[in-house]
């Protein structure tokens, strides 16, 4: 049977059944940020060199810095892998 729903609104359905959740990266003052650029790169692995430096310098200036959007376990999974690293993490919904 063909799916008669509009593609535009199938982004919507998903988002309904996986709402999204933001990892926040938090400021510290005791990781270098070479080392919190480190850290995002082999955590989040689909974070470029140069997204993980923007988003450590982001943290650095403005407290905090979102770090990747996905669904709540995934988001679970990276706060608590950045937390195991000595970052400061949380998440938020989207």
């Amino acid at each position: 049977m063909p799916d008669n729903t509009p593609r535009n609104s199938q982004p919507e359905v998903l988002h309904d059944i996986l709402p999204g959740w933001t990892v926040i990266l938090l400021n510290d003052d005791y990781n270098t940020m070479s080392y919190v650029v480190t850290c995002l790169l082999n955590t989040v692995r689909v974070l470029s060199e140069e997204r993980a430096t923007e988003i450590m310098y982001e943290a650095h200036n403005q407290g905090r810095a979102s770090v990747i959007t996905c669904p709540l376990e995934v988001a679970e999974f990276y706060r608590d892998r950045l937390e195991s690293l000595v970052l400061n993490a949380t998440i938020e919904r989207a």
